[in-house]
């Protein structure tokens, strides 16, 4: 893999760029992998060499790279307005990005609210919540809650209900501290259900919201739970006043099954956080959808009652046409359906490596697939990521857990691919010595 080409982007890229999410040193051992292009679910390096992208490229090209309709979308659009500011002007692309969101909401959920990532849609729906009962004179409910092994981004504000302790410890002194509560994915529906309720009954005066990741927790490891959860929780939240926010930043744009995974639960939130899929993977985008009442109470006379929060490139009509183009992917390719089978499929071809002897727990959800691997090696995630490449796969464990998140036009072929190589590579880290 790394021939002269490769190397020498490699090491710009060392030399210039500091990384996300990465210790570094560690590229001493572990070389980058140089992307020169990709088409279709394949990335591809400097030489030709050919990855494929397995985890959709951290969960956000559903339609794989380079895709025909959403290029032709977006050459359209730079040819008719790349950007305007989204205060005091608005566009086509904003419009009927929020229109079309609403509806898919069964119009429950609309006033689209637009940002740029994950983080910043949570934050807003924080800061949403609180300044909604400020302006319904509740001040004093300021506090919120999430469950425990949570992730929602690595902002102050969103580190705040995050319970993942390599993102947030090195930042403490900085944070506030939401009150975590038992995860349905750890403990049952029941416990956890009665661990949020006792903590409604002590604090509900001072809650604004609790903020939860709906069927699976992402970053803890996949870790899913049942939908009757969220039946109960959305209850529960109007039992006592709070609100409820669904991060479905990760989960949302058919993930779990429903375009929404908060539709397996056969409720609506007040807030829903959308970013990663929406735009197929081509621009930074999020979105805040929540409900009529809770716009009408920042709708007033006064500034300061209105939701003073922007970006310079909120609502962006690159991104919004992306997005508007992911959309009718889903309409016109009867994806949802299509995810089913192709699910199947993968789940069936699995099988020999769920039943294999260093496997636990293996699991699906949607199109998430996932299984914890029994090893007491801190170095595992990245020899498998490693080994992954030598056999044409980008994969990138959570510690112990291997996960696969694959674009939705994976081929049959493809699929059965990704099976027996994921087991491939999962024999040949185990056979190796580790020093």
């Amino acid at each position: 893999m790394n021939t002269e080409a490769n190397q020498d982007w490699i090491a710009r890229s060392l030399a210039a760029v500091w990384h996300p999410c990465t210790q570094m040193k560690h590229h001493e051992r572990m070389p980058l992998v140089p992307i020169a292009r990709g088409k279709g679910a394949w990335l591809y390096d400097h030489e030709g060499n050919r990855y494929l992208d397995s985890i959709s490229s951290w969960w956000v090209n559903l339609f794989g790279h380079a895709n025909d309709d959403i290029n032709r979308a977006l050459k359209d659009q730079l040819d008719t307005l790349e950007h305007a500011m989204l205060a005091g002007c608005t566009h086509a692309p904003a419009v009927e990005l929020a229109e079309r969101l609403h509806a898919l909401t069964q119009r429950t959920l609309g006033h689209a609210f637009f940002a740029s990532d994950g983080a910043s849609a949570v934050e807003i729906a924080l800061k949403m919540s609180f300044h909604f009962w400020r302006n319904n004179g509740r001040a004093d409910k300021r506090e919120f809650a999430c469950l425990a092994n949570s992730y929602h981004g690595e902002t102050i504000g969103a580190l705040g209900v995050t319970d993942v302790a390599i993102f947030k410890d090195a930042y403490d002194p900085l944070i506030r501290h939401a009150h975590v509560v038992a995860s349905p994915a750890a403990v049952g529906v029941d416990e956890a259900i009665a661990a949020m309720r006792a903590l409604f009954e002590h604090r509900a005066s001072q809650l604004a919201a609790v903020i939860v990741e709906p069927l699976v927790q992402c970053a803890a490891g996949m870790a899913m739970y049942d939908a009757s959860y969220l039946t109960r929780l959305r209850a529960l939240c109007d039992e006592f006043g709070v609100h409820l926010i669904a991060d479905e930043i990760a989960v949302g744009c058919g993930r779990t099954g429903t375009f929404f995974a908060c539709e397996q639960a056969g409720v609506w939130p007040d807030f829903l956080c959308l970013s990663k899929g929406i735009s197929g993977g081509y621009l930074p985008l999020s979105i805040v959808l929540t409900r009529d009442s809770i716009y009408a109470a920042f709708y007033d006379d006064d500034v300061t009652r209105g939701f003073l929060h922007s970006h310079s490139y909120t609502g962006n009509p690159l991104a919004c046409r992306a997005a508007l183009a992911t959309l009718d992917l889903f309409d016109s390719a009867n994806v949802l359906v299509e995810n089913r089978r192709k699910s199947a499929l993968l789940r069936e071809a699995l099988q020999p490596l769920a039943k294999h002897a260093r496997v636990k727990n293996f699991r699906e959800r949607g199109t998430i697939f996932a299984f914890d691997v029994d090893i007491e090696d801190k170095t595992f995630s990245r020899r498998f990521f490693a080994n992954a490449l030598q056999r044409e796969l980008l994969m990138r464990p959570i510690g112990n857990t291997v996960y696969m998140m694959p674009p939705y036009i994976l081929s049959d072929d493809e699929l059965l691919l990704l099976a027996q190589r994921t087991r491939d590579t999962l024999d040949a880290t185990l056979a190796e010595r580790i020093e």
